[in-house]
């Protein structure tokens, strides 16, 4: 158990020093818009989720509703749901419901896809240690950021906070060069974003996130359906 805990941590360390630079973004973002350093803190160590933190920051700040919240949350963070059942059949046999909830923590992008890379079953400990790792990163960032975000001049926060999105920009922007649907959905959100910042305005931001997204996903999976292995769509 020792040996699978360790080797977990040792995969997970790229993962935290990735993390470190994200969530140090986070942090300054938060605390730039009013939320202390404590709860900045707090919210990325029971999240877990660098877009759904940035989306609920907004509505905390503009005072939205639970429902929203909820919402929102569901929208974005869906992908981790269908992520941990692909993962469920790579489990070790040795993964009891306790340690499924208890691992269900940690599911994120980086984490899913170093996890479905083994060969090998996944343990409780293996998933345990990798989570860890990348959780103390994630926190440590947070907390660097909302730290700093105190003590620097605010001509430099300002920019410092852009990173978050850069790296969202920077996730996008591949897939948007090799997938005309990818590119087609990205830009639709991006309009109707922009409608609803200029022309509709007096919707709650979380629901307009929530709108962009599924709208232009439902338009993108009608205009370009992905073809399955038969050759149908």
């Amino acid at each position: 158990m020792k040996k699978e805990f360790l080797k977990g941590m040792s995969h997970g360390i790229p993962i935290m020093l990735g993390y470190l630079s994200v969530s140090f973004s986070f942090g300054i973002m938060a605390v730039g818009k009013g939320i202390s350093p404590l709860w900045t803190s707090l919210i990325s160590l029971t999240n877990l989720t660098s877009a759904g933190q940035a989306a609920g920051v907004d509505i905390i700040v503009a005072a939205g509703s639970l429902i929203e919240m909820i919402l929102v949350q569901i929208t974005i963070n869906m992908r981790y749901s269908l992520m941990a059942l692909s993962l469920s059949q790579k489990l070790d046999k040795r993964f009891t419901t306790p340690h499924r909830l208890a691992a269900s923590y940690g599911i994120t992008d980086e984490i899913f896809a170093v996890c479905a890379a083994q060969e090998t079953p996944l343990t409780p400990a293996y998933m345990y240690g990798m989570i860890l790792i990348a959780t103390i990163g994630w926190v440590m960032g947070t907390v660097m950021g909302a730290v700093a975000g105190q003590l620097l001049p605010a001509s430099v926060t300002s920019v410092m906070g852009l990173m978050l999105y850069g790296m969202f920009i920077a996730i996008v922007v591949p897939p948007c060069k090799k997938e005309r649907g990818v590119l087609a959905v990205s830009l639709g959100a991006i309009a109707m974003s922009l409608l609803f910042k200029y022309v509709i305005k007096g919707i709650p931001s979380g629901f307009v996130i929530m709108i962009c997204a599924v709208a232009a996903s439902a338009v993108g999976a009608v205009l370009f359906p992905v073809q399955d292995e038969g050759g149908a769509s």
